[in-house]
Formats: C-alpha cells, sequence, structure tokens
C-alpha cells in the first residue's frame, strides 16, 4: 500500500492535487490492492474538516476524510494507517459458524419468507474461486472465507444468493427478481469486483 500511495498520491501530475486552494473538497481515488483488502481507497479533501481524519466503508469503498490542508506527504502517510484501521476493525468483527447459521435463518424470515427449505448448515469454506455454493439435497451452504470480516452488508447478499439456490437452481429471471429484494445488492456486488480486481492487480 504504501509504496503504491508513493506512485499514486506523490504524483505532482494527479489533477486533482493541482490546486489544493479550490473551495470545492477534492478526491483522490486508488484502485482496489491486495492491502487494501480489495477495496477501493477514496480520499476526501475537505475544506470544513480543520483537524481531525476520519476512515469509514461507504458502498464497499474505504473513504478517508482529511483537511485539505495537510501535505500530499502527510496523505501517503495517514492512508496506511487509516485503511489498517478499519480492517482491523472488521477484523474483531469475524463472525462464528454458529452466528452464520443464525444470520442465514433470519435473512431467510426478511427476504424469502415462502421459501419451503431451511438451510441444516451454513459454514465457512475455503474458496478462491467462489463467493459461496449450495447443496440443495443436503441443504448446505458454504461461504468464502475471504468474506469473513467483509462488511456485514456484502456477507447478507452472498447468504442470500444461496438461500435462493435451495429453491432455484439457475441465475434465470427468478431468481434474479428475488436477489433484488436484497436492497444493497449492487453496493454488494461493486465490493466483491473490486476485491477481485484487487486480488488480480496484485498477482
Amino acid at each position: 500500500m504504501e509504496s503504491f500511495i508513493q506512485d499514486e498520491i506523490l504524483n505532482a501530475d494527479l489533477p486533482l492535487m493541482r490546486d489544493l486552494a479550490q473551495k470545492a473538497a477534492s478526491v483522490i481515488k486508488i484502485p482496489p490492492t491486495p492491502s487494501s483488502n480489495g477495496a477501493e481507497v477514496k480520499v476526501i479533501r475537505s475544506t470544513r474538516r480543520k483537524k481531525s481524519i476520519s476512515a469509514y466503508r461507504q458502498a464497499g469503498a474505504i473513504v478517508i476524510s482529511v483537511p485539505a490542508r495537510l501535505s500530499k506527504r502527510e496523505v501517503s502517510r495517514v492512508i496506511p494507517e487509516m485503511v489498517g484501521k478499519i480492517l482491523s476493525q472488521e477484523a474483531r468483527e469475524k463472525v462464528g459458524e454458529q452466528d452464520l447459521h443464525k444470520r442465514a435463518i433470519e435473512l431467510l424470515a426478511r427476504y424469502l419468507p415462502e421459501c419451503p427449505a431451511r438451510p441444516i448448515s451454513v459454514t465457512w469454506r475455503a474458496m478462491s474461486e467462489r463467493w459461496g455454493s449450495c447443496t440443495t439435497v443436503e441443504r448446505s451452504i458454504r461461504i468464502s472465507d475471504r468474506l469473513n470480516g467483509a462488511p456485514g452488508y456484502v456477507l447478507d447478499y452472498l447468504l442470500v444468493h444461496e438461500l435462493i439456490h435451495l429453491m432455484i437452481a439457475d441465475h434465470g429471471p427468478r431468481f434474479e427478481a428475488l436477489l433484488a429484494r436484497f436492497e444493497l445488492g449492487r453496493e454488494a456486488s461493486a465490493y466483491l469486483e473490486g476485491y477481485e480486481a484487487g486480488v488480480r492487480a496484485g498477482q
């Protein structure tokens, strides 16, 4: 992450870094990398922010808001630290398999009340090529352990996806209509795409 920031943030040709005196907040976008756990990083230079620095998740991206007066070098130092804080916080929020199963049952009742089948098991599984899988006959769902610690809405999206497969095997129109009930589906898809892009960039 730090070497990437040295190349990108300290680059004098970055259009958004040319005029730090402008009143409107400027935004620096850093593409997904393994260091950011596959998330895009957005740095917002805010003229309204005087001293404090904050970091939070928004639609899958890690957003860092800094005072507009910070130098490029100060920004480059702050970014890895704030990204690390967000990832550490999410790592502490890892979900056990018992809670994962409970979460799936709650999502089933909320989004798929007409589903006649309940999952017997919902477990984490080491998967490098897929985000999840479902075995209809055994009523078992497996979620990639890469997502343990991801934002809650991303995990919920994957669970709803696999829960639908308890009823529907393919990804046809009926499947898509049911998945569309999940309100943050677009944001979750963007997070997953960013994660994969970050992994590919690091290979």
